[in-house]
Parts: C-alpha cells; sequence; structure tokens
C-alpha cells in the first residue's frame, strides 16, 4: 500500500495537479492522510483523509468537529512534545500501516522554521530508517533521501535541474554520469551542490558516498504570474 499525505503548508506552494492526485490515490486504495490543518484542507478539497494526525491547534473549533465527525482513524498529539506532528505521522504510515512509500505535500512553503522543521526531522533516527521510501513535494521541487551506498538516480519528469544536498558529515561522495561531476568529496558540515543537470544522452546518474545522509532536490523554473492564474 502507497501512502500520500497533506500538511499545513500554503496553498500557493501546492502543484496545479493535487485534487486529481489525491483523488487518485483514494481511487487506488492508498492511505490518504491529512496532517494537523492538511485534514481540513483536505476536506475542502472534497477529499475525506482515512488518517487524520496533529494537535490540530491551528484549527477553529468548528473545523475540528467536522474532521472527528468524518475521519475514521483520528490520532491525536499533545502540543507540548518532543516529536513533532510530521514525525508522529510518518512513524504512523510506516510502523501503523505498514505503507510501501509515502510522498507529501504541503511541507514546504511559508514559515521558514516548519520547512526546516520538515526537512531535518529525517535526521531523527526513528524517522531516518524511512528516509528512503518518502518524497515531499511542492510546484517546484521533489526531494529525495538516500542512506549510504550507491544509487542510480532516475530523471523525473518535468524537473530539468537537481541539486545534491549533505544534510549531516559526508564521506567520500560521488555524482557520476551528470553534466557536472563530484568526486570524493568529504565534509563535516551540510553543503548543497546545486544547479546540476542531466546529460542529453542520459536519464539518469550515479551517486554514491560511504557515510552521512544525502537529499536530491529535483527543481524547475515557473513563472509565478503564470502558476497563481492556473
Amino acid at each position: 500500500m502507497k501512502a500520500i499525505a497533506l500538511l499545513g503548508g500554503p496553498k500557493e506552494e501546492w502543484t496545479n495537479e493535487i485534487q486529481t492526485v489525491f483523488k487518485e490515490a483514494k481511487k487506488n486504495g492508498d492511505l490518504v492522510i491529512g496532517v494537523d490543518r492538511g485534514s481540513y484542507l483536505l476536506e475542502e478539497l472534497g477529499i475525506m483523509p482515512d488518517l487524520a494526525i496533529g494537535d490540530f491547534d491551528s484549527l477553529k473549533k468548528e473545523e475540528l468537529t467536522k474532521i472527528e465527525s468524518n475521519v475514521k482513524d483520528i490520532r491525536y498529539s499533545n502540543p507540548v512534545k518532543d516529536w513533532t506532528d510530521s514525525e508522529l505521522m510518518i512513524k504512523s504510515v510506516f510502523a501503523g500501516y505498514n505503507a510501501k512509500s509515502l510522498t507529501i505535500y504541503g511541507a514546504t512553503g511559508g514559515r521558514i522554521d516548519h520547512f526546516l522543521v520538515n526537512l531535518f526531522m529525517f535526521l531523527n533516527p526513528e524517522i531516518k530508517k524511512y528516509a528512503e521510501k518518502v518524497t515531499l513535494i511542492d510546484q517546484q521541487n521533489l526531494i529525495r533521501f538516500f542512506l549510504p551506498g550507491h544509487h542510480v538516480i532516475t530523471k523525473e519528469k518535468d524537473y530539468p535541474y537537481f541539486g545534491v544536498a549533505s544534510l549531516a558529515a559526508i564521506q567520500n561522495l560521488n555524482i557520476s554520469k551528470a553534466k557536472y561531476f563530484l568526486e570524493n568529496y568529504s565534509g563535516d558540515y551540510p553543503r548543497v551542490f546545486a544547479s546540476n543537470e542531466f546529460r542529453q544522452d542520459r536519464d539518469e546518474f550515479e551517486l554514491d558516498f560511504d557515510s552521512g545522509f544525502i537529499s536530491v532536490i529535483f527543481s524547475k523554473d515557473i513563472d509565478k504570474f503564470e502558476h497563481a492564474m492556473n
């Protein structure tokens, strides 16, 4: 079973096809999750979450009442807690529902502290073990995560660029068979190797490293005005 989740990030960071994506997921029997305000945002899209999780402190009383009346599995978190709603959601998806993969929308944009929470949570050892099964998507970026080893990274449709970001100390990082290559890089602080591209004769590149933690950020340029008009 696949899983797909909506967090409470700003709507202007959503992809244009987000409603279709969630409706297709529901139709296919995938697990649909709303995290905190994301639960209510899904209902606004006409989609009933299978799972709602959070402290729901961002919702009005009547909004929470609507969720409680319609969602079968609701998991309440303590607003004074060590784990974020997003972390609790990921643990529920993989440890509770045994999902094979998770795609997350609404995790970026808006408050920078919220985005950093959703990015750095993958450094939590209890979350990191699921990291390679998780994808973050917004209107301009698709983010995936990789643990040490050798990886063949396939091009994502409509994303001509990619960046490789080390989120922790890294040893012997190599990027090969891309437009720009990197050999035997080691560093003890996070670093981003941005604006790389796939070669015209290849739809994949290779990535390997001995220790650390990597995110690959697929990206595209967009016209903000054009996106707002769609």
